[in-house]
């Protein structure tokens, strides 16, 4: 068998692993452990299993992902992020659908404590579904909103999936995470624009609620708010002047989130357990699938799979727009069955030589497939926060709900999609004025 023939055999390999439900990183490990034994021999197997693995869990880049998560554990197990939307609520409960735009901005908000859309699914299915069901709100609508409000999470600074594909692309961390910012703004009016549209066509989806607010009221709940806005100005501050890293932005923000849940006095032992314990269970998970891509992609190097896809596309010099297009589709259609940052870390490896023939922006490039990955999270049959939402609400609202009511958000996400493809200064004009 020739090397290319080798490299093959092993994507096929993983296919099959992935069919019988094994977890990713482990399919990954076994699938890039077998072709670089047969490619090079148990010797350098073992050596390129053991080098590999400490240059990569060594990079100081990825120690800002347990940050971001310990800052989002913290900000829910402490009930931060409750106080983000009973402000919401309070705040733009008057306007049509007003309760679910309370959630989608809500959302946005948490996005900057989490950096994980399943964890925002999960929290804000447990926070925000409960009260619009009480508020008879159609309950298709009611989950769509957080399942497509999830995917908020991995745009608001921090993003865990811009700091695992800056380290695979070898690009700035601090640039990709500030290039999520407009694009994740974008995508919460739309979804906003989508509630108003859909509530001023059909009123019943969303009956008018009766709650009333005073001025004072309202600002009292905006100040209690406080820490989530304050985390988001830290970040990001930070990361555009260059005054932190994207890790020390992290650990800054979990400081802030204990603070704060001292300060509201909710912060509590066993609050601080759960986060600590989340953390780790999280990171771990992640950190064995970006581990088990890192060695897949060095067999695929040693089998020259993607030093022939560039010369194939020099050779034929396919146009950009026909090479986005069939990027889009590949992502789309893997994203119904495979695990997001999972899906990311196995193509990043293929499409790397894509990206250098047509001298694509990295950052750029990173902002779509970030939300590819991200649309992927809502399609099914295996949309992952589909089935976060459906655990979050148990049996009040059937599986088959909830997958109607999120499709509605497809059609805003294919009009930001759109834009982010023909406007990709929406993407790069933050990262432009970077320090």
């Amino acid at each position: 068998m020739t090397s290319i023939q080798i490299g093959l055999s092993c994507i096929l390999l993983l296919a099959a692993l992935l069919s019988l439900r094994l977890p990713i990183g482990v399919s990954l490990g076994v699938s890039a452990f077998t072709g670089i034994f047969i490619l090079r021999g148990s010797n350098a197997a073992f050596s390129l299993m053991g080098s590999t693995t400490f240059d990569f869990i060594a990079h100081w880049s990825l120690t800002a992902i347990p940050m971001f998560i310990l800052m989002g554990s913290i900000a829910f197990h402490t009930g931060l992020t409750r106080t983000l939307y009973d402000a919401g609520r309070a705040c733009l409960g008057f306007l049509p659908g007003g309760l679910a735009i309370a959630t989608n901005v809500s959302s946005a908000g948490f996005a900057a404590a989490s950096g994980s859309s399943v964890a925002m699914a999960g929290a804000m299915s447990r926070i925000a579904v409960p009260e619009m069901l009480r508020a008879k709100y159609d309950p298709g609508l009611a989950t769509g909103v957080v399942a497509a409000s999830g995917t908020l999470g991995a745009f608001i600074p921090p993003s865990i999936p811009f700091v695992l594909y800056a380290v695979f692309m070898e690009a700035s961390v601090g640039q990709l995470l500030l290039a999520g910012i407009i694009p994740g703004l974008l995508t919460m009016v739309m979804y906003s624009a989508l509630i108003v549209i859909r509530v001023k066509c059909n009123p019943g989806l969303a009956p008018a609620t009766d709650e009333e607010y005073s001025r004072s009221e309202k600002v009292r709940l905006l100040l209690k708010s406080w820490p989530l806005p304050f985390i988001v100005a830290v970040v990001v501050g930070g990361l555009y002047t260059g005054t932190v890293t994207a890790t020390e932005a992290g650990a800054f923000g979990a400081f802030i989130a204990i603070l704060a849940s001292v300060a509201q006095r909710t912060f509590t032992l066993a609050a601080m357990k759960d986060a600590i314990a989340e953390t780790v269970k999280s990171s771990a998970t992640i950190f064995l699938i970006a581990l088990g891509a890192v060695l897949f992609s060095r067999m695929l190097t040693l089998s020259q799979i993607p030093m022939t896809i560039g010369l194939w596309v020099e050779n034929y010099a396919l146009a950009l727009w026909v090479f986005l297009i069939f990027v889009t589709i590949f992502y789309i259609v893997l994203g119904m069955f495979l695990d997001p940052i999972g899906l990311m870390l196995v193509t990043l490896p293929v499409l790397a030589p894509f990206v250098i023939a047509f001298d694509i922006n990295v950052i750029w490039f990173g902002v779509l497939v970030v939300k590819f990955i991200e649309i992927g999270l809502l399609t099914p049959p295996i949309g992952l926060n589909l089935f976060v939402v459906s655990a979050g609400v148990g049996d009040a609202v059937p599986f088959a709900t909830i997958v109607r009511g999120t499709l509605w958000f497809l059609a805003a996400e294919a009009v930001v999609l759109a834009l982010l493809m023909f406007f990709p200064q929406l993407s790069l004009f933050l990262p432009s004025l970077m320090y």
